[in-house]
């Protein structure tokens, strides 16, 4: 299979039917080998707009949802990113394409054979600028807060307060809400919150001290 001209039609169809995503997004998408990020079975269906599973109950978002994630956090080079749920790896590689240069993408996943693959194949593929941690981030990463940016990849049962905290003042994240019918909300840390409902998701559950 031709990867790359599959990787071109992916984001052609993108570009098509999601006007409202910047053009910096799908050229970082663009850039980021997605079938190395999903098992040698599931590499056929790589460009496929849709989710994957990978292994351990879990899956890789489809990609028009990295796409409308990343457009609405509006990520910029230098940024320092916390991603909480970080699966294969492939959401913090498009990130960190954005945060480039300067920036750093800090991942966390709780399945340590999921984190250990990340690791893997984050470096395979060159992305040294994202550092992968195996532990409960449902509480996010304090040591290394503030974030300029938060990215959660699972759906919380409310917007966790810990997570609003490690935010820089006017720092932004993007988190799915709800246990049954999710909503993704736009969360910016002011001298209060203000959040912004952005549409229906499905995402699986956030689990640990924070979560479900």
């Amino acid at each position: 299979m031709d990867f790359e001209t599959e990787r071109k039609r992916l984001i052609h169809r993108l570009r098509s039917s999601h006007k409202e995503i910047s053009e910096r997004v799908f050229n970082a998408m663009e850039r980021v080998p997605r079938h190395l990020f999903v098992s040698g079975n599931e590499q056929y269906a790589a460009y496929a707009d849709y989710p994957l599973p990978i292994g351990c109950n879990q899956t890789i978002s489809a990609p028009h949802m990295v796409a409308i994630m990343c457009n609405l956090l509006d990520l910029q080079p230098g940024h320092r990113v916390l991603e909480v749920g970080g699966g294969c790896g492939y959401h913090a590689a498009v990130m960190a394409e954005l945060v480039r240069p300067g920036g750093h993408v800090f991942t966390i996943e709780r399945v340590r054979a999921l984190g250990e693959l990340a690791r893997e194949k984050l470096y395979a593929t060159g992305y040294k600028d994202v550092t992968v941690i195996i532990e409960d981030g449902s509480g996010g990463l304090p040591g290394q807060a503030p974030f300029d940016r938060i990215s959660v990849a699972c759906a919380a049962p409310e917007i966790p307060e810990i997570l609003v905290q490690q935010l820089n003042i006017g720092g932004m994240m993007v988190i799915p809400v709800g246990k049954y019918m999710q909503e993704l909300y736009l969360v910016t840390r002011t001298n209060g919150t203000k959040k912004e409902a952005k549409g229906g998701v499905v995402f699986v559950p956030l689990l640990g001290k924070y979560g479900f």
